[in-house]
């Protein structure tokens, strides 16, 4: 259980080599070690997540997680209660993928919306049950301000994280009686391997600010924020902007 100023015990890390992820891991190990459960694709690299972490003297636990093996999601979190309660769930799994590609390919585009989307939605009812019936906890989801507006760049990928979005909002009140919190996280652009390449935009990020946004946050029992913290009124003009004139706009 989350101790009085708000640090956990205990992390399940769903995209266990999300570096975003890993960041906010690392950044709340800086009080005390934590028990960390990383759940993703057995690899060189989740194997590498679990020595950095280990090396920070976390206890952690690997599973094998797939995303679009939905069957599978019920199982994998059944494992990472079994050993105790989880204070903090960070939903982190996701596909950029190529727009131009996405919108012209049928299987990119459904593999992208089977992975952001639906998988993220199959892990949130599943965790928020572990977590009602706990009577605590947080949920992180990870999000994106390229969900807050469709733009002709990311128009799949944002639509993605658009319906993420909404079914995580609304998991914020559904599971708020059960003193659980729901935080949603709009990072705009986040220098990763993912983004590794692409033209970074205005107020592009690290993955440690982020970190540093969502300890915060989960500290504070928000329910929404963005990161870098000014988004929220970049995006906020953004959606007001008429349709004729935005698709003007280098976007």
């Amino acid at each position: 259980m989350m101790d009085a100023v708000g640090n956990p015990q205990s992390i399940l890390l769903l995209g266990g080599t999300s570096e975003i992820g890993l960041a906010t891991v690392e950044a709340f190990a800086t009080d005390r070690p934590l028990r960390v459960v990383l759940a993703g694709r057995a690899s060189t690299r989740l194997d590498e997540a679990r020595t950095r972490l280990e090396g920070r003297g976390c206890a952690v636990e690997t599973l094998d997680f797939d995303a679009v093996a939905v069957d599978t999601h019920a199982s994998v979190v059944d494992k990472a209660f079994a050993s105790g309660d989880v204070d903090v769930t960070i939903v982190a799994f996701g596909l950029l993928g190529d727009n131009e590609e996405a919108w012209t390919d049928a299987a990119k585009a459904v593999e992208l919306a089977q992975v952001n989307y639906t998988a993220a939605v199959s892990v949130g009812v599943l965790v928020g049950d572990k977590l009602k019936a706990q009577g605590h906890g947080s949920l992180v989801a990870l999000s994106s301000v390229a969900g807050e507006r469709a733009r002709r760049s990311n128009f799949v990928y944002g639509s993605t994280k658009a319906g993420l979005d909404a079914f995580y909002s609304g998991l914020t009140e559904a599971l708020r009686p059960s003193g659980v919190t729901v935080t949603v996280v709009r990072p705009g652009f986040v220098h990763t391997k993912m983004t590794e390449g692409l033209k970074p935009a205005p107020l592009s990020t690290t993955p440690e600010a982020v970190a540093e946004v969502i300890v915060h946050a989960v500290r504070v029992k928000q329910e929404l924020v963005w990161a870098p913290a000014p988004l929220r009124f970049v995006m906020s003009a953004l959606r007001h902007v008429p349709r004729p004139l935005f698709r003007r706009l280098p976007l």
